[in-house]
């Protein structure tokens, strides 16, 4: 029997975040679809879709990028997982995390959201913050910025160097974690470089 899994990449929309911090997860499903040679398409639950596959016969993915702002991102991930009919242990949440160094990336099922008002409110629609997370290091902010205006601001120069390493490193994360399992994503990602 083929199981589906739902992958969100959390952002906001419009090309004025497209290239932030906050949207890294976006970055990551962007990668999963490029590697497969899909295009996202408008879906009713207010968001933009891909349907496709793990590898050929094996699980169906659904990849998304919620159309509402982070904050509000349970509605259309409940939307749909609703839908899809899938599980919050098959709902795969990507997001920017400022406790992890950038260019780290850490995986783990449930606990808290960690401040992050995404995470927070896919828990809240979703009924449960027991759905696993690919959490993608964005660091924090230097000085006295406040983290609010460093997650909305551009990657710096040496970052974007190694950003399309780091994104495509989580993209390997998410396919890890559907094909084998929280454990081995967790064991290979989670090792020092």
């Amino acid at each position: 029997m083929v199981d589906t899994w739902l992958i969100v990449g959390l952002g906001n929309p419009g090309p004025r975040y497209a290239p932030t911090r906050h949207n890294i997860g976006q970055m990551v499903t962007d990668e999963l679809a490029r590697r497969r040679g899909e295009t996202f398409r408008e879906h009713r639950a207010g968001a933009r879709v891909v349907e496709t596959w793990l590898r050929p016969g094996s699980d169906k993915l659904v990849l998304a990028k919620p159309n509402s702002f982070m904050n509000v991102s349970g509605t259309p991930v409940a939307a749909l997982a609703r839908f899809y009919s899938v599980t919050p242990e098959r709902t795969v949440i990507v997001h920017d995390e400022l406790d992890i160094p950038f260019d780290a990336l850490r995986l783990k099922t449930g606990g808290g959201h960690g401040g992050h008002n995404g995470v927070r409110d896919v828990a809240r629609a979703l009924g449960t913050p027991d759905f696993p997370r690919v959490r993608v290091g964005v660091g924090r902010p230097p000085g006295r910025q406040d983290p609010a205006d460093w997650v909305l601001s551009p990657f710096g120069k040496d970052e974007r160097d190694t950003l399309p390493v780091l994104v495509s490193d989580a993209a390997d994360a998410v396919e890890l974690l559907v094909g084998e399992g929280l454990l081995a994503a967790q064991q290979k990602h989670h090792a020092p470089r």
